[in-house]
């Protein structure tokens, strides 16, 4: 029972180690789209989804753990039955590490969900930008007009 548990902390120390280095990369997400950074985004996309590749495979293993464990002891497959099963120490270490990656994670969702809006409002603004520029270029008259050529100019130039 002390192995499982062990290494559901353990799961759950890398799962916390990962999401902190996602947290400074989704910051830093944050940083390049409030300046318009197209590159600095680009650049950091590929890091950002391999992270977060890397939280789901941590968080799959860290489930498995906690069925194994829950089954070990007798318990239902949750963290209040588990820690009910447990001794206590081992009880109340398990649920302060576990404290901490619900505040993590819900720390990382909303930055995410913060981000997305940051994209989704740049992407309302540059889909407004066009729309206008389409509008303008379709007038007859202004510094936007559809530029005429007649044929005599190109006859001309192609002889």
């Amino acid at each position: 029972m002390a192995k499982k548990t062990k290494q559901l902390e353990q799961l759950w120390w890398d799962w916390l180690s990962t999401a902190e280095r996602l947290l400074r990369s989704l910051h830093e997400q944050t940083a390049a789209l409030t300046l318009r950074q197209v590159e600095r985004v680009e650049r950091l996309q590929p890091e950002l989804d391999s992270l977060m590749t890397l939280l789901d495979s941590i968080d799959a293993k860290a489930v498995a753990c906690a069925g194994e464990l829950a089954e070990e002891v007798g318990a239902e497959p949750n963290l209040r039955s588990l820690a009910q099963a447990l001794e206590k120490a081992e009880a109340q270490h398990l649920q302060s590490i576990a404290n901490r990656v619900i505040v993590v994670g819900r720390n990382v969702q909303t930055i995410i969900a913060k981000n997305r809006a940051l994209i989704e409002n740049e992407l309302e603004l540059v889909n407004g930008t066009m729309a206008l520029v389409a509008k303008a270029a379709k007038e007859q008259q202004g510094p936007y007009q559809t530029a005429v050529v007649s044929s005599n100019l190109v006859m001309n130039q192609v002889a």
